[in-house]
């Protein structure tokens, strides 16, 4: 199996896209994990780079909306469309409202399910606040009736939101492993998503949490033959990254957090 460690656009929105680009390639990136830019010079721009340099992507399914739920359906429908224009690995996917019944939540997920059975591109459904799947708990059911759905893992939302390392729900875990085909490598803790710098001893606990979940993940994606899989180091900016008072001044750099822990998880995963 072939792992592919990405990029997040996420807190670099200040940089030219070209300069982004040839910032992390060289970092020693596989490729990119965002949405499709609005600008038409950028959308041409970050197209005609993954091509040259045969870059990957995993496009990002965040604004879909509505003042309804047929509008938000619409919506999402349409920019699943639109996530699928460069060809990408798969499609991470903030799905639902964690307002919306579970129906409405359901139907968007099959919805996501008959638009892969049409293209061929995966939409893993991200583990995110204010989503269907927000937390474990929530989850479970959906995972339980639709055996076709997939997730994008990233558990440092469920750790903050059960204000745990998840302890209590090791059957959970066990489902959503399985279905994980992205990863969002990012490591949090019981107050909070994002811990400030993961190589800081006082956040080994919880690095070592999400590396023995991450490591699952890895496993049964080789078990079951999987070509690729994509893991996103996803250390995002303030108010993500924690920052100093008064000055504002974020607590660590994000890029080179990115970094770090990028170059861990190739050694750990014995990536080429």
């Amino acid at each position: 199996m072939d792992i592919k460690i990405l990029c997040p656009l996420w807190g670099h929105e200040h940089l030219k896209l070209e300069t982004f680009l040839e910032k992390i390639r060289p970092a020693g990136y596989d490729g990119i994990d965002t949405w499709i830019p609005t600008d038409k010079n950028d959308k041409k721009v970050l197209f005609d780079y993954l091509q040259q340099y045969g870059f990957h992507i995993v496009t990002h399914q965040h604004a879909a909306h509505g003042n309804t739920f047929e509008e938000f359906k619409q919506s999402f429908l349409a920019n699943l469309y639109e996530c699928a224009e460069p060809g990408p690995l798969l499609i991470n996917s903030h799905t639902g409202r964690d307002y919306f019944s579970f129906q409405q939540n359901l139907e968007l997920i099959d919805i996501a399910q008959e638009f892969t059975a049409k293209t061929g591109i995966i939409v893993a459904h991200e583990t995110h606040r204010g989503r269907f799947g927000y937390c474990p708990q929530m989850i479970d059911e959906f995972l339980d009736i639709r055996e076709e759905l997939l997730l994008t893992a990233d558990l440092s939302h469920w750790v903050c939101v059960t204000e745990s390392m998840l302890e209590n729900f090791t059957g959970i875990l066990n489902k959503a492993i399985p279905r994980a085909r992205h990863i969002h490598a990012r490591v949090g803790f019981e107050e909070g998503p994002q811990v400030a710098d993961p190589s800081a001893p006082e956040w080994k606990y919880a690095l070592d949490h999400f590396l023995g979940w991450w490591d699952r993940i890895v496993a049964h994606n080789k078990e079951i033959n999987r070509s690729v899989l994509t893991i996103t180091t996803e250390f995002g900016p303030p108010p993500y990254m924690p920052v100093l008072p008064f000055t504002g001044t974020p607590a660590a750099d994000q890029f080179q957090v990115n970094c770090f822990m990028k170059d861990l998880l190739r050694q750990r995963y014995q990536i080429s």
